[in-house]
Parts: C-alpha cells; structure tokens; sequence
C-alpha cells in the first residue's frame, strides 16, 4: 500500500510532509527520474491552483527537476485539465499539477500526468514514491553546472486550454442567449472560464472569482452551491455551474435553484449523446458511489452501466477498457473520453449546455430523467485506518443496517483516499430512515476510529 500517493496523487498539509519544500524538491529529482532517467534534456510542465503554497511547491518541485539536467515550463495558475491538455499537446514527458482540487486553502498536493494526458497507474507512482522515500542515490544522478535544467514562463497556458475546449466543441458551437451564474470557488477556473464562456455569447455573471491564497472552496465551489443557487433564483437565469478549486468537478443548479449531482448530468448527457448517435457502445461507467437511481435511468434508456472504485483515474481505466465515452462520478468529476483524457469540468458544462439547448426543454425537466433515491453520506475523521473488515463492532452494524434495508437500498463505508476521513453512505427507501441509518453507522466509526 503506497504511503504518499492516494487515489488521486499526493495530498496533505502544506509545508508539512510531504508536502514541504525539502520533500518536494525530492519528489522532483524522483519525477524526473522515472519519465526521464539518463535522458540528456527532458521537458516538463507544470501547473497550479490559487493556494497560497502553490508558488512554494512549483518552485522546488522544479528545482528538483532542474537539479537532473532537465527543463520546466511554469504554466502559472490553471485548472488541472488544462495542464493534462499542454502535457499532451505540447509533447512533455510529463505534466504536474499542484492543487488539493475541492480541499480547503491549507491542503495541497502533486498529481502527474503521462506524456499521452492520462494519470498515472498504481505501480507507475510506487515506483516514484519508492525513489521519493529512498532518495539518496538520486543526489549521485544529479547533472553537473554545466548541464543543469532551465525555467521558462508559459504565458499563453490559458489561451491554449480555451482554445483545446472551442475544438472539441466544433466551429458552429454557441452559447447565444444562454444566461447563467458561475461559481468559480476562487480557484483555478477564475479567470478562463467567465472569459470562455462570455466569448462564447453567454451572458454570464461570475462569482467567487476573487483568488486571494487563501479563500480558494470557501463555502464556495462544488462543494457548497447554496449561493449559487440563491444567484440562480435571484437573477432568474437558466442555470448555474460551480467547480471545485482546480476545476476538474462541476456541479449545477437548475433553474428552480436544485443542485444536481454528477450522476444527474451523466444521465442527461448520456440521453442527449444517445440520441446523436455519438454514445459509444451504448455504455457508460460511474463509480461503486453513485446513486442507485444513475443505474437505473441508465438501464430504461438501453445503456449498459459498468461501475469503477472511487476516483476519477480507475473511472478512465474502465471506460478505455470497454470503449465508453462518457464517465464520472456522482462528486461532478466528468470525462468525456472523445475529446480529452481526464475529468474536466468546463468540458462538462459546455456538453451540457450543449445538451439544453438542443433539447429546447428546461434543465429540471431534462433531469427528471433519473429519479435520485434517498442517499445520506457522512464523513467521520479518523485518527487511522486499519481494514474496517477487522473491527468487530463496524462489521455488526453494517451487517444490521443490510439486513434491515434488503433489497430497498445499500451500504457502502470506505476510507477516503485523499483526506483523514472514513465515508459512511447509505442509500434507502425514505430520507429520515436514510439519515438515522447512516448516522447509526457513522457512530461506530466515530466511536472506534476518531
């Protein structure tokens, strides 16, 4: 089991290991290592969101990189799709993205992306956080003077990821008489997406665009659309779109002021996709999170349904595997595998939207294609994280909360893979049942792990 990586790259406390500058510039030297070796001049890029430990960790992951004899471009602040795109459309040997995504300003963390765009495996960060922890002999591969990297500044990062995202929509496409507020969660989507988005004749009022280090997801964001949704209402627009801090989730608010899950906009998406002819092998994968109601609008339409473990990587592992098209999962991270390798939310938006507007219905009737079932998740922090199979009294009510439940709903707990967190979900007939239920578990483990 790998001590650094989780599901979604490396994550933790800023200037705290391992995410401080001495660990840092020894993931860099371990980086350039495994995509470079004894290569005479690698080329690397990398990316971050508005945390205020961005410029720390960019800076010494670079020295780091640099202290191998190969060279950096700095695309400054970006969303974490927009820096798989350069990686792969500016032939890097690899790409880095420093950001925490949905966490709060204090995180941070480093997620790699391959030459082709794609994340990492399992083994391919073993294989760094192996060289990381036992980083001695990369000092003895270190260049001399002479033939040391070099830093550059890309300053066009954000055109060209704009200019990535009016291709992959086609020339025709427009936002003409759309009216929308976006939450942009003071992160990395602040500035390119309210200029996208208007350039694309929407009418857009931006909020929560104002980066200041240390605000980034701050009630704000994917993860807390309550403002947004008051925005909504307020300014009576069509709808409204918030993604996390790196922009790689999206979650919407129709225009009745409803937050709508990521399972939500896959099952409208996957209709409209249908209906063009350009759903892939009619199949769509999600993760063992979402909603049993996803499955089921799913299945009504004719689409096969095939579930993925958690995180947006293993969610591409499967859809490459089986030719799907479209995937994500029920958090708003949203692939659309035709055109880009990772979970984008402005690529999410702009299919949706895509989909509203050639459907000429509104967004809360479109949604009323899935029918959510009653779902409670609880995040308990945990103080460790033995198997949860190995904890008597865990097992005995979940073994309870099952049976009681039967074929009416289901029980999933699982440690978090980025954060301190077991996560306790239930899903049942009714909601106050859903709640005292999953409540009833979330003690256990409170009572046991906290």
């Amino acid at each position: 089991m790998n001590k650094l990586f989780g599901t979604d790259g490396i994550r933790g406390v800023a200037n705290q290991y391992p995410l401080d500058a001495e660990t840092a510039i020894k993931a860099g030297r371990a980086i350039a290592d495994f995509f470079c070796g004894q290569t005479e001049k690698g080329r690397f890029v990398i990316g971050r969101d508005t945390r205020i430990s961005g410029d720390m960790l960019v800076f010494a992951i670079s020295a780091g990189i640099c202290s191998m004899g190969h060279d950096v471009r700095i695309a400054e602040i970006i969303p974490t799709p927009g820096l798989a795109y350069l990686t792969r459309s500016g032939n890097y040997d690899a790409g880095i993205m420093i950001s925490a995504s949905h966490n709060p300003y204090g995180d941070n963390g480093i997620k790699l992306f391959r030459s082709d765009g794609f994340k990492l495996s399992d083994d391919d960060e073993a294989r760094i956080e192996h060289e990381i922890l036992e980083s001695d002999p990369l000092y003895r591969k270190s260049r001399t003077v002479s033939r040391l990297g070099t830093i550059f500044r890309m300053d066009d990062a954000a055109d060209r990821y704009c200019g990535f995202l009016r291709e992959c929509m086609g020339s025709g496409f427009s936002l003409e008489g759309v009216r929308l507020v976006m939450d942009c969660a003071h992160g990395a989507a602040s500035k390119v997406a309210p200029k996208l988005f208007r350039e694309l004749g929407a009418q857009v009022t931006a909020i929560c665009c104002n980066p200041n280090g240390i605000n980034i997801n701050e009630n704000c964001g994917s993860q807390h659309t309550g403002t947004l949704s008051a925005r909504v209402v307020a300014e009576k627009v069509d709808i409204g779109l918030a993604f996390d801090g790196d922009a790689d989730r999206l979650i919407v608010v129709d225009e009745n002021g409803k937050s709508l899950s990521g399972d939500q906009i896959m099952a409208v998406c996957a209709k409209s996709m249908m209906e063009r002819g350009i759903l892939n092998n009619q199949v769509v994968v999600s993760t063992v999170m979402s909603n049993m109601g996803f499955g089921t609008a799913l299945k009504k339409m004719g689409v096969r349904h095939i579930q993925a473990s958690v995180g947006d990587r293993h969610v591409v592992e499967e859809m490459r595997k089986t030719g799907a098209v479209l995937g994500g999962e029920d958090s708003g991270h949203l692939i659309f595998l035709n055109s880009h390798t990772t979970g984008d939310g402005m690529l999410a938006a702009l299919n949706l939207l895509n989909a509203v507007r050639r459907s000429n219905t509104p967004l809360s009737e479109l949604s009323t294609i899935m029918t959510v079932y009653p779902q409670c998740l609880i995040n308990v922090d945990v103080s460790s994280k033995p198997p949860l199979d190995q904890i008597p009294d865990l097992v005995k009510v979940i073994s309870h909360v099952e049976s009681k439940l039967g074929e009416n709903g289901r029980v999933l707990v699982r440690y978090s893979g980025t954060q301190s967190q077991c996560r306790v979900m239930v899903e049942g007939p009714t909601e106050t049942e859903t709640r005292s239920l999953c409540e009833e578990i979330a003690w256990v483990v409170k009572k046991e792990l906290g």
